[in-house]
């Protein structure tokens, strides 16, 4: 983990499980930036390195209620392009937090995966 690019967590402010990992990392003491993308958006070439890091099924939430107030005919039959569309539209529907560092993506919050690769 380098000091001049430290790591990015992308979430949503109000998000229990980034609230969380934010007050893990600061108890930790590892400096990072957040990135709320509901607020300061998000691009498709980022989101498309996610899917390819991590795949669309396991970056698409498909347990919170941004995924069950979705219409039946928008949830079915997804691919790569309609997920990725749908989390671009509704960026609520990524499974948070993610987390870059470096090379470097995971999502959803385990304290130890997150020791792991912030060697910390």
């Amino acid at each position: 983990m380098s000091k001049d690019h430290p790591p990015v967590v992308y979430g949503i402010s109000n998000c229990d499980t980034v609230r969380n990992a934010r007050r893990w990392l600061k108890a930790a003491g590892v400096a990072h930036q957040f990135h709320d993308f509901r607020r300061d958006g998000l691009e498709r070439a980022q989101l498309q390195g996610w899917v390819d890091a991590l795949g669309w099924q396991n970056l698409l939430n498909r347990r919170g209620m941004s995924w069950r107030k979705l219409p039946p005919a928008e949830r079915e039959g997804l691919d790569e392009a309609g997920a990725i569309a749908l989390m671009l539209k509704n960026p609520t529907l990524i499974r948070r937090p993610v987390l870059a560092c470096g090379e470097h993506v995971i999502n959803g919050f385990d304290p130890d995966q997150w020791a792991r690769l912030l060697r910390v």
